[in-house]
């Protein structure tokens, strides 16, 4: 199963200035990228402090979300299932791909447990110089570059094997 982190980050690695943001931020090219990724694979895995962001819930995809609050909501569903539980789950339905969408510690944990196939990277040319980094712990993952596309003037986005 493909399961691939996908997140916009400033040229100085941060996903957000605060756990509130919005992703309002990033171009429209990224905003695109994302619609599309998310949109093929259908599923999206996100933290409770990001889905809070999201204006609304994403036409089209089933929305996972560690959370330990309640979502007033029988379109979302909440877990707690540990990564690896979780896709094996997900694998077990029959699903074929699985965007992991954020925050920090839902990147950190996904990664952590070794089922990252793929990361996603749209590097925005925006400097916050503090904020929110994309991951909450430390690690070291080899990742491997799979491609570099330029999305527009400034923005690029970066695909990496893990």
């Amino acid at each position: 199963m493909k399961v691939y982190i996908i997140a916009a980050v400033t040229a100085d690695g941060f996903i957000a200035k605060s756990k509130d943001q919005l992703i309002d931020w990033t171009s429209r090219e990224d905003k695109k990228f994302f619609s599309e990724m998310t949109s093929k694979s259908g599923v999206i895995v996100l933290g409770g402090n990001t889905f809070r962001t999201f204006k609304s819930l994403l036409p089209g995809r089933r929305h996972i979300v560690y959370t330990r609050n309640d979502i007033d909501d029988e379109k979302v569903e909440t877990t707690s299932e540990s990564p690896g539980e979780l896709i094996k789950r997900l694998s077990d339905e029959g699903l074929s791909e699985v965007a992991i969408c954020g925050g920090s510690s839902i990147y950190s944990m996904f990664l952590n447990a070794g089922v990252v196939t793929d990361v996603y990277l749209t590097i925005e040319p925006l400097l916050f110089g503090g904020g929110i980094k994309l991951l909450d712990t430390e690690m070291e993952i080899k990742l491997e570059l799979h491609s570099i596309q330029k999305l527009n003037q400034g923005t690029l986005l970066v695909h990496y094997k893990v």
